[in-house]
């Protein structure tokens, strides 16, 4: 049997990609296993859904650290011990600096809600209907220093529903929790 990669998912928000590549790990769509949830936001409804699903949660503050840097020594320590291979960010709302970045080249995974390089940072969706763009859609890509910069991997259009900002995040969504996983295979089976 191959061996599983270990992965990190980081999250900040509602965990709806979390729980899409969690399935995928366990019904075997993605060799891979959810070593820890990273969030930065203990409140946040990803931590409840992780408790449920029974993966461990880490909790990282980043004002309890005074620094990027001492924020991000304080993760990797806790992904060295789990044996993290890849980082994959799920609604993350924080830059990735140096220290994360030099551990793990090359080996961190972001889901952007737009067809990159438009409608980059947050709100995107907004953003996208705020323009008056009738097509948008969902972006995989390497993370680097920069937001929203990185290699992209893969992308998805998506139609703006009727200006529609929930009904257009509905479809976002739904295109997302696939194309996430399969991008995951392909770079953990290095296709």
């Amino acid at each position: 049997m191959i061996e599983k990669t270990k992965i990190a998912v980081f999250a900040s928000g509602s965990g709806s990609n979390f729980v899409a590549i969690e399935e995928a790990c366990r019904n075997g769509e993605l060799n891979a296993e959810i070593a820890v949830l990273i969030t930065d936001k203990p409140e946040a409804y990803v931590a409840e859904r992780a408790r449920e699903l029974n993966i461990p949660i880490s909790v990282f503050s980043p004002k309890a650290y005074g620094s990027r840097e001492k924020y991000e020594e304080a993760i990797l320590q806790k992904l060295e011990e789990d044996q993290v291979e890849w980082l994959i960010l799920a609604g993350y709302m924080r830059l990735i600096g140096h220290t994360l970045l030099d551990a793990f080249p090359s080996r961190i995974v972001n889901i952007h809600p737009s067809l990159l390089p438009s409608f980059p940072g947050k709100a995107a969706i907004e953003q996208a209907i705020e323009h008056g763009v009738k097509v948008t859609g969902v972006t995989v890509h390497l993370v680097d220093e920069g937001m929203d910069t990185g290699p992209i991997l893969a992308q998805e259009a998506v139609r703006v529903v009727d200006g529609d900002v929930n009904q257009t995040a509905e479809a976002i969504h739904a295109v997302e929790h696939v194309l996430y996983k399969e991008t995951l295979h392909r770079l953990f089976t290095n296709q």
